[in-house]
This record gives C-alpha cells, structure tokens and sequence, in this order.
C-alpha cells in the first residue's frame, strides 16, 4: 500500500488557545486543508464539483488528541479514503509532527450530496473516479 496524501502545516501563534496549545477547532482546518489537497492533487476542483452538480459533505467527524502542538511546530497532515459499497465513505487522517510522533487522528465519514436533489450520490467512488485526472489519490 502507497503511502496516504500529506500536506505539512506550520502552527500558527494566532491558532492557539490560551495555554499556548493548538486550538481544537484548528485540527478541523487542518484536516479540511488536506482534504481539499488531496482533491486538488487529483485534479478535482471545489468548481469542477459544483459544476457536475455535486458537493462533498461531512457526516461525522471524530478527534483524538494526542500530543500537543505548540505555536512554530511543522506538523504533516495525512488523508486517505477508504471506501464501501454504499453512499458513504471514510476519510483517515493522522497529523504528525515533523519527528513522527502523533499528535491527533481525525477520522471521518462523509459522502457526496447531489446539489439538485439534496440526496447523497449512490456511488461517491465512481464520481470522484469519473473527475480525477488521478484516481490513485483517492485509493481508487
């Protein structure tokens, strides 16, 4: 198995809370930021989504924090789909700090809403695969 979609963060001082910790809502941001990469490394644009008439969305979202993260550190932001037989799928993301240890994984499920219908799609794997000009960062 390749190695998941990874995009690196700088911690920013305006990001932390008062004990100088990353903010909570901020590990959300990241996780975001790699998911939107992931697409753009894939060739599939927020437009190009829009465009066909689809538009991710998340269903749920789960964080375990695990080291913190101080204003300054470098940290990796990992993503990698995984998906099933169904309208949804789920999105594995670790962040790392830049000597490896771990500091919070993301997990999440989340499918494609057709923006007309307001249905979720009834295969988000063939759609993302269908606009990709690179499958293979989905898993696909």
């Amino acid at each position: 198995m390749s190695e998941p979609f990874s995009v690196r963060v700088t911690v920013r001082g305006y990001e932390t809370d008062v004990q100088g910790h990353l903010n909570q809502a901020v590990y959300l941001n990241y996780a975001e930021h790699a998911r939107w990469s992931l697409l753009q490394a894939a060739g599939v644009s927020q437009t190009g989504l829009v465009s066909t008439g689809v538009g991710p969305v998340v269903l749920e979202t789960n964080i375990r924090y695990l080291r913190e993260l101080l204003a300054g550190d470098e940290v990796d932001v990992t993503c990698a789909f995984e998906w099933s037989a169904g309208r949804t799928f789920k999105v594995r993301q670790e962040i790392r700090k830049a000597d490896g240890t771990l500091a919070a994984e993301i997990t999440g499920v989340g499918g494609l809403l057709d923006l007309k219908e307001r249905r979720l799609v009834a295969d988000p794997a063939k759609v993302f695969a269908e606009l990709s000009t690179d499958p293979s960062a989905f898993g696909l």
